[in-house]
């Protein structure tokens, strides 16, 4: 059974489309008995990576330890000790928005690569938690998934982070024509109850 379940949302609107979309799982998860947390990038202090490679020069499975001083060490402790994980970011210019890829570059802990190695190896090799990811444009939704990379960007950061997509959701055509607003429609907000539930 799972007994707590981390979110990670990158979107730049509070009540937005990726916002309301992550509130609603998370209300699905709760409703289940399942201890959640939801942590907002627009509110956390996160330093660029610098790709000093600091901290991918000592061996082990621990992820290596960064050379800033913010708030990433807390949320990947919550990371650490969840069972799920949802990853969520809106789609700007074909890929992930920046707030969303500063987190991701931090990941990079997550590697083991000493100065003299050709590559890196990753330090996670079993993917014991489950994950769902979620990107949303102004686009249809079909040619979201085809001509945009967010999706795909997001899987490679759950499995840095130890877990298994179990589940995606790109929400499509997210801005009213008529009044330029951002929308969501009840089937929507049906299924992302449903991609909650894979995660239990």
């Amino acid at each position: 059974m799972m007994k707590k379940v981390v979110a990670i949302m990158g979107s730049y609107r509070k009540n937005g489309v990726i916002d309301s979309i992550v509130v609603s799982m998370l209300e699905t998860l709760k409703k289940e008995g399942v201890e959640v947390i939801k942590h907002d990038l627009l509110d956390k202090k996160i330093e660029f990576c610098t790709n000093c490679r600091q901290c991918t020069q000592a061996e082990g499975t621990d992820r290596g330890k960064c050379i800033h001083n913010d708030d990433f060490n807390g949320m990947m402790v919550d990371i650490d000790s969840a069972d799920g994980l949802i990853l969520a970011a809106p789609t700007n210019f074909f890929t992930i928005n920046a707030l969303t890829k500063r987190f991701i570059e931090r990941l990079v802990c997550f590697a083991y690569w000493p100065f003299k190695q050709l590559g890196p190896k990753m330090r996670i090799k079993h993917r014991s938690k489950k994950a769902i990811i979620v990107s949303s444009s102004a686009m249809p939704g079909l040619l979201g998934r085809i001509f945009t990379s967010s999706l795909k960007i997001l899987k490679v950061a759950a499995q840095t982070l130890g877990a298994k997509v179990v589940g995606t959701l790109y929400v499509g055509s997210a801005i009213s024509a008529q009044d330029g607003k951002s929308q969501i429609t009840a089937a929507t907000f049906k299924k992302a109850s449903k991609l909650a539930e894979k995660l239990l």
